[in-house]
């Protein structure tokens, strides 16, 4: 394989290996300076103002674009509430929009006549009373990044897609490349601020912390994998790590590795087996069945394997490791070895590259498009690896001769580590077991072509997971789905025959307890969706 086409796939797969491990967050915010500069009062951009086309094609998926009656962008928890009351006094259907990364029509559903963006909402900052950080949550990845370790030297455990927003990102528990060091990002979250309606539809803000006295603890914990679009507009996370004490801004939250040493392994689709693929699978499961303790000396390893179709060239897995731990480059060696071992011929291994934290971090991540494209995706999480079957139904997929669209794919991502010390009562995000987790996605230009893509998607999946109904019913090797990758076919009969509702799957036991959440927080339901917590009977 030649150097031009090693750098395109590995471009291609630092891009969406990283980008869909964010989660759904939300698009771009508005650079950090904007939050200190107050947007004209309560902006509200309807059809015939210029901004409004740019405000509605902010989503991430084309296949959904909104024709809301108008766009109110907001720039204080205060344009908040009016802006919510307004729209329960009129009637309308709401819905909020931070990085539009939502890979369903959450918002851009046709019902919505009222969207929230909160793109303009994206100050971080030290709050010293609640000895915590303070976050917009209209604020994207990158912002907060830079802002948390620029001014403190610390991080927090988001994805590796900078253009994701952390309004929809925290709330769906989000993980990243630093999870399996430090858990996942809602592990982190002290306190948060939501706009909530009551019955008498009343608007108003509410700070619920962690704090076992804190009468609202309910409504922090439902923001702890609960999702967006429930409970009401999230306006500001706060962060600070569990048992920190003290008052110095720099120990709050998790300072990240110094360096990162950073490679990759290239298969060529032209030399790969149907027994090489099946050998190299079975590798790369093992080997994280057996290192995926929080404990684990690979704590710090984090290596996203990109499969696309056999249309493209080859596949990919990029990999990186704490620099600074002994032996680094040694273990990162013996990873690609045992990935790479008895596979014939014997896939292209680069040669490790080191480089500061942040920077590091920022090269290996996807840049927003001006350009989304069409897009669905279907995801697991995974107790344990794929059986010989599952692997050779995939591989049957991933090389279908009827099928040759080169950005379709299947992606592996690591996880566990530090994120299963946690009990899954403790927060709402319920998988606390699990070792990777895999996405299938789709993605395509032509509205023409989307019967096509959709049923390619849709057959891997239901195929993968044929044992169970077509889809990952937990067990001793499934444990249901994310719900920051939220798929309206798990409550779909159709392509799910599992008798397993879809709730059972994102929110395991804890959805009963969501519920009555719901039910105090939201009891007109007016915060909602096509997978949005339902009330209680």
């Amino acid at each position: 394989m030649s150097e031009v086409t090693r750098r395109g796939l590995l471009g291609a797969a630092g891009g969406a290996a990283f980008g869909l491990a964010g989660g759904v967050g939300l698009a771009p915010a508005a650079p950090a300076h904007a939050a200190t500069t107050p947007a004209r009062e309560g902006a509200r951009v309807v059809p015939d103002d210029p901004r409004y086309a740019d405000l509605v094609l902010r989503g991430n998926n084309r296949r959904f674009v909104g024709t809301p009656d108008y766009v109110t962008v907001v720039d204080s928890t205060e344009q908040v509430v009016r802006a919510v009351e307004d729209a329960v006094r009129s009637g309308k259907r709401i819905a909020v929009r931070g990085g539009g990364h939502c890979f369903e029509n959450f918002v851009d559903d046709p019902k919505v006549k009222v969207i929230l963006d909160l793109s303009q909402l994206s100050e971080v900052t030290y709050d010293a009373r609640r000895r915590a950080f303070a976050i917009g949550a209209g604020a994207t990845l990158d912002q907060v990044y830079k802002a948390l370790y620029y001014g403190w030297g610390v991080t927090v455990p988001g994805g590796g897609c900078l253009s994701v927003g952390v309004g929809g990102h925290f709330s769906g528990g989000g993980y990243g490349p630093l999870s399996r060091l430090f858990g996942s990002v809602v592990d982190h979250l002290y306190a948060v601020e939501v706009v909530v309606v009551d019955r008498a539809g009343r608007a108003r803000p509410v700070v619920a912390t962690r704090e076992p006295s804190d009468p609202n603890r309910d409504l922090w914990w439902a923001h702890t994998g609960g999702g967006g679009g429930n409970f009401g507009v999230v306006t500001r996370y706060f962060m600070r790590s569990s048992g920190v004490s003290g008052t110095d801004p720099s120990r709050a939250l998790p300072k990240p590795p110094a360096a990162l040493l950073s490679s990759y392994v290239v298969w060529d689709w032209k030399t790969v087996t149907k027994a090489g693929f099946a050998r190299t699978l079975s590798n790369f499961f093992g080997w994280y069945e057996k290192h995926s303790a929080p404990d684990s000396p690979y704590a710090s390893l984090y290596s996203p394997f990109l499969i696309p179709t056999s249309a493209n060239d080859g596949f990919l897995l990029s990999t990186q490791i704490d620099a600074g731990i002994p032996d680094a480059k040694a273990r990162l060696a013996a990873f690609h070895a045992a990935v790479v071992e008895g596979v014939e011929p014997t896939p292209y291994v680069g040669e490790p590259v080191e480089g500061p934290f942040l920077a590091s971090t920022r090269a290996r991540s996807i840049q927003e498009t001006a350009t989304p494209n069409r897009a669905k995706l279907k995801a697991a999480y995974l107790r344990k690896g794929y059986s010989d079957g599952q692997i050779t139904t995939l591989h049957k997929h991933l090389t279908n001769p009827d099928y040759r669209n080169p950005n379709s794919l299947a992606l592996l991502v690591p996880y566990g580590g530090q994120v299963n010390t946690v009990t899954p009562s403790a927060t709402a995000t319920a998988q606390r077991d699990s070792i990777m987790k895999v996405v299938y996605t789709a993605s395509w230009d032509n509205p023409g072509e989307d019967a096509e893509n959709l049923a390619w998607v849709r057959s891997v999946y239901r195929e993968v997971y044929a044992d169970t109904g077509g889809v990952p019913v937990p067990n001793s090797v499934n444990d249901g789905s994310y719900v920051n990758y939220p798929d309206v076919d798990l409550a779909d009969p159709a392509w799910n025959t599992s008798g397993v509702p879809w709730h059972a799957l994102y929110y395991k036991e804890n959805y009963p307890r969501l519920q009555r959440i719901k039910a105090r927080w939201d009891p007109r339901n007016l915060f909602r969706h096509a997978l949005s917590i339902e009330l209680p009977d």
